[in-house]
């Protein structure tokens, strides 16, 4: 499923199929989108990510089972990052929870929509309505140090120091939208939910004032400030402590799909570690064996060249007790370094919003 703006792309976008969706990967050369994100602004499509919509008198009950973090008094001022689990605890998607006066509006990440959906609907024991809202809207997002100012520039200036994940409903243009203050890669970061009938006007003004950015590079700035991306990180049979997102699971709840499996692998203390590592011009492919002194420890991830590092940058998943900064591994008989996240420091974090 192509995005609703896919025929506002240039000529030259190139596209990938991520599940369930046909998405820009780049629009240009990845390192001038690069750069545009984290240097000024960069303007995102994430059509790729599914919106579903959860009403009914037991809407914000069913969220709260099926949601591993703590959603019973999300209000429709704040939105929040969660995972979603299946009943073994492995990773279903990882969703922004948008609270709303009459239920839950969910955000998939990008091309997981229909497996979320239907994940919630296998689940809907407590009767709620669950409607796929991809067919009538959409979302982009603005990342960047300087976001705050093209958020001043296309709707108002002073949603750009809403405090994070702060959600406020507002128009643009006369349209009504969903306007939240967010971010993926550690630059400050905002989310727009407009009707699709309106996303062609407001993504040609954004252009006015900041650069398309494509998937490469969202994800490149992503993994860089070691923000989850399901997609790589989510492998069969890995636990959330393995892959180093327990930030988004609330243990201390009573009750969610998925919490004994959690519990279990907290408990146990077994299996491996999830850990950042650079070094050479190569690029691992998943699954390539990591050694340390000649004992295969574990695999890589997922790995990339890093425009800000200037080398290869990867996630390994390695025993336990070698999860940390500044070991050297090997991997295809490269020399590798682990590293402590983040492994670029934003320019957002030096820069106030005027």
């Amino acid at each position: 499923m192509a995005t609703v703006l896919a025929n506002l792309h240039p000529e030259g976008t190139v596209y990938g199929e991520v599940g369930d969706s046909s998405v820009p990967l780049r629009f240009s050369e990845p390192a001038d989108e690069y750069r545009v994100l984290r240097e000024r602004a960069a303007v995102l499509d994430l059509g790729g990510n599914r919106l579903i919509e959860i009403t009914g008198p037991a809407a914000v009950d069913f969220a709260q089972r099926l949601l591993a973090r703590d959603v019973e008094y999300l209000t429709s001022e704040r939105c929040m990052m969660s995972l979603v689990l299946d009943e073994s605890g492995q990773v279903v998607d990882q969703v922004l929870a948008f609270g709303r006066e009459n239920g839950i509006l969910l955000e998939s990440s990008c091309g997981a929509g229909t497996r979320l959906l239907e994940h919630l609907e296998e689940h809907n024991d407590e009767g709620v309505v669950i409607t796929d809202r991809s067919a009538d809207l959409t979302v982009l997002a603005l990342e960047g140090p300087y976001a705050w100012g093209v958020v001043g520039r296309l709707i108002d200036g002073e949603l750009a120091s809403l405090p994070f994940e702060s959600v406020v409903e507002t128009e643009w243009n006369g349209t009504e939208i969903i306007f939240a203050r967010t971010g993926f890669t550690g630059e400050y970061g905002y989310q727009m939910i407009v009707p699709i009938e309106s996303a062609a006007e407001l993504w040609c003004q954004a252009l006015e004032h900041a650069g398309a950015a494509g998937q490469e590079a969202l994800e490149l700035a992503m993994l860089e400030v070691r923000q989850p991306i399901p997609r790589h990180e989510a492998t069969a049979g890995a636990s959330v402590i393995e892959i180093g997102a327990n930030w988004l699971v609330d243990v201390t709840k009573d009750e969610f799909v998925g919490r004994e499996a959690v519990l279990a692998a907290f408990e146990s203390g077994q299996g491996r570690r999830t850990v950042g590592f650079t070094g050479g011009d190569a690029i691992p492919e998943a699954g390539a064996r990591v050694l340390a002194g000649g004992q295969d420890i574990g695999e890589v991830v997922h790995a990339v060249r890093s425009a800000g590092l200037g080398a290869t940058l990867g996630l390994a998943r390695v025993d336990a007790e070698l999860a940390a900064a500044g070991l050297e591994f090997t991997v295809d008989g490269v020399e590798v370094t682990t590293l402590t996240s983040p492994y670029i420091v934003p320019k957002s974090w030096s820069i106030p919003i005027i």
